[in-house]
């Protein structure tokens, strides 16, 4: 049954409460829902109901098209001056004994280690410490381009550049043109979190605010550089805390467009400050991709990492509204694993994932940072030995 006759079918039926029937009268007719139905579904809408939404929403926006692409990533420090409550991941500065800090040669080699291999883009981001200031950066963009003019540099999160440019003295859109001038390309959605300060005061409290995270990005897209968002769920906020989190990225996309995806994260347990908070069910994680698809309509798509919820729920999140689960990768990243996620050793090739993808009847899509179809997977076949190394990094998304 495709997905405009679930859909049909979904109405018809005589069980279903007259707020469920209006919202998926919404979904049919490309109405937005509202701030108090987004609650609603997350407190009386189950499972089934929501994916035939959500995947009524996905299909109409790019049919079986599922998207991956080829990156490495950079973790210049793990040492950071913020104590967030949830990471696993960073170190603070006086615990330096259990960290790294990379200068801007030490990146260039990672750079260097790519030549000649088919990555389209590089994505940094880790810690927060002073020596990794303005001129730093400026720095390291300047090299990667002038090594690497075409390769896309998709760079740090606003909770660096808050720092960043407060010690510089400039406005967030003047340190920014400035940084777009040494090769800064766009920016990842990481630092997010929760943005209601009932949650984030309890979670990141030192760190940038709603506010001044909004800000950063609506001033990234004033330059034109397309950002990413994410949200940090399943600890101690509740259900309108996520619903005002999207509205308040849905609200901000109505004015400047420059949002290209929207990345729900889920709270992983281990090695942190908020270990004794249970982790939600993959359920949940279900649930929450939908509701994300029904309520972002302006997003034009919804990523799930495969190596942060493991490789089965990655592949039933193509069936609630997710699109898009990021690339292969070769297990340089930390920030998945340190924190208790399934893969504590990821690695997939892109046969592996295009097989992934092709297994639950989607059609792979090889992407760049734009969305720029660079291989079409369809009908592509695979060598049975390749003589070139296949993996690839998977972004960090949270500093």
């Amino acid at each position: 049954m495709e997905a405009t006759e679930k859909l049909s079918f979904l109405l018809n039926d005589k069980n279903l409460s007259n707020e469920l029937k209006l919202i998926a009268e919404k979904v049919l007719n490309s109405e937005r829902i509202t701030f108090e139905e987004g609650v609603y579904l997350f407190e009386n809408a189950e499972l089934g109901y929501l994916g035939v939404l959500a995947n009524y929403i996905r299909e109409k926006k790019h049919g079986d098209y599922t998207y991956f692409n080829r990156n490495f990533h950079i973790e210049p420090t793990n040492l950071c001056v913020y104590d967030c409550k949830f990471c696993s991941y960073s170190r603070l500065i006086k615990n330096r004994t259990d960290g790294w800090e990379m200068d801007v040669d030490g990146m260039m080699d990672i750079v260097k280690k790519y030549d000649g291999e088919p990555v389209t883009e590089v994505h940094i981001t880790g810690g927060v410490v002073p020596k990794q200031n303005l001129e730093f950066y400026a720095e390291f963009f300047r090299r990667c381009k002038e090594h690497r003019p075409e390769l896309h540099i998709k760079g740090l999160t606003p909770v660096e550049y808050y720092y960043i440019f407060k010690k510089a003295k400039l406005s967030h859109y003047d340190g920014l043109k400035f940084l777009q001038s040494c090769g800064l390309d766009s920016m990842p959605g990481g630092g997010a979190e929760i943005f209601h300060p009932e949650v984030r005061e309890k979670i990141a409290h030192d760190k940038c605010t709603a506010d001044q995270w909004l800000d950063i990005h609506e001033q990234a897209h004033k330059l034109g550089m397309h950002t990413n968002a994410t949200m940090l769920y399943g600890h101690i906020e509740e259900f309108w805390h996520r619903v005002d989190h999207m509205d308040r990225l849905r609200n901000l996309q109505d004015k400047t467009g420059g949002f290209q995806t929207f990345i729900p994260l889920k709270f992983r347990n281990k090695d942190n400050q908020m270990d004794h908070v249970p982790e939600v069910s993959v359920i949940e994680d279900l649930r929450n991709y939908a509701i994300a698809r029904i309520y972002m309509d302006n997003f034009p798509h919804i990523k799930a990492y495969w190596a942060m919820i493991s490789r089965n729920t990655a592949q039933m999140s193509l069936s609630f509204g997710v699109d898009d689960i990021d690339g292969t990768l070769d297990d340089t990243t930390k920030i998945y694993s340190m924190a208790g996620a399934e893969e504590q050793t990821p690695a997939m090739s892109t046969k592996e994932l295009v097989e992934l993808i092709k297994n639950v009847g989607r059609h792979p899509i090889e992407r760049d940072t734009l969305y720029n179809v660079v291989t079409d997977y369809k009908d592509f076949v695979f060598e049975e030995t390749s003589p070139k190394k296949q993996y690839y990094s998977l972004p960090v998304v949270n500093s």
